[in-house]
């Protein structure tokens, strides 16, 4: 807690690489930050096995274990960890207030979002079983470890028209599973998908079952207008039907695109509210890679370190 004024100085939601790297420089510069680590401690990348692409692990590491080293790094420079939910903020004065699940209101002078996103799932028995086993939300994290292998894309968006595109270049084919006779993906994108060879486009398909017991072997789909149901032979099945940020709680007080995903003001971390600042996948539906994440987690502390400066509280 701040010795001037009894607020915490610097308190920061969520648990991913943002957040753990907000507090890794929130701590170093003694601004005591306290973390709440909100219901998934250490965020997407506890579903990941294999992290190969983040800089300083040559032979890769595990997504857990990655973050049990963020989140000691965090704590070795003296972040208090609370394994709590925010549920309710109000930003509405220069103390920013928020409430635990428990009720305890806590006031903060600075306050950095970490919230991340979460994958949106179809819904499926055998796509939990074989998560992690074939079965990914992120092609760019995942795709190299399917080099060669004939693989499977569902959705119709830019994201999967993205991933399908990346995965082109890794494997023989892709097929792409898109539920109606059109994409919703950007007519650029579009055309990129439709003139690359090894994608191979599935129309008014959807995915009725994800075969295989230890990993993916194929999946089971069926044409919603001639109810033929057939299986395609793949290794891999990427699920790429969007992300839905955590920030339902800060409607209202952050300004925010349509999707829910909350504005930063070019170039920072801050918010349209002085005092808040956003980093991670709750703001980033661009790149949303851990590395960039922790690169956002690094701005929003020196952010608040600089906002605090100025106000006299450090």
């Amino acid at each position: 807690m701040s010795e001037s004024n009894g607020n915490i100085k610097c308190l920061i939601i969520g648990s991913g690489p943002a957040g753990y790297t907000a507090a890794v420089y929130a701590a170093r510069a003694n601004l005591k930050p306290v973390l709440f680590t909100g219901p998934e401690p250490g965020g997407q990348l506890m579903i990941t096995t294999d992290v190969e692409n983040y800089p300083g692990y040559p032979d890769g590491i595990m997504g857990p274990q990655m973050m049990e080293d963020f989140r000691k790094q965090a704590e070795r420079f003296g972040t208090e960890i609370r394994m709590e939910m925010i549920t309710k903020v109000d930003f509405s004065g220069p103390v920013h207030k928020v409430w635990t699940e428990a009720g305890e209101e806590i006031h903060a002078d600075t306050v950095v979002i970490s919230t991340g996103a979460s994958a949106k799932w179809l819904g499926m028995e055998s796509e939990q079983k074989l998560m992690n086993k074939g079965v990914s939300a992120c092609a760019v994290c995942d795709g190299f470890f399917f080099k060669n292998l004939e693989v499977a894309v569902v959705g119709g968006g830019d994201t999967a028209a993205e991933e399908a595109s990346y995965l082109a270049k890794l494997c023989p084919k892709v097929h792409m599973i898109v539920r109606r006779d059109e994409m919703r993906a950007s007519k650029i994108m579009q055309d990129r998908v439709l003139k690359t060879e090894n994608i191979i486009v599935h129309w008014n398909t959807e995915t009725q079952e994800i075969l295989g017991e230890e990993e993916v072997e194929g999946v089971r789909v069926i044409n919603n207008k001639t109810n033929e149901v057939s299986e395609i032979p793949v290794k891999g099945f990427f699920v790429a039907i969007g992300h839905k940020p955590n920030t339902d709680i800060f409607k209202g007080w952050i300004d925010m695109d349509e999707t829910g995903y909350l504005n930063a003001i070019p170039g920072t971390s801050k918010t349209n509210v002085a005092g808040v600042f956003v980093s991670g996948d709750a703001q980033d539906k661009v790149y949303r890679q851990a590395v960039t994440a922790a690169g956002t987690g690094c701005m929003a502390a020196l952010d608040a370190e600089r906002y605090l400066a100025e106000k006299g509280i450090i």
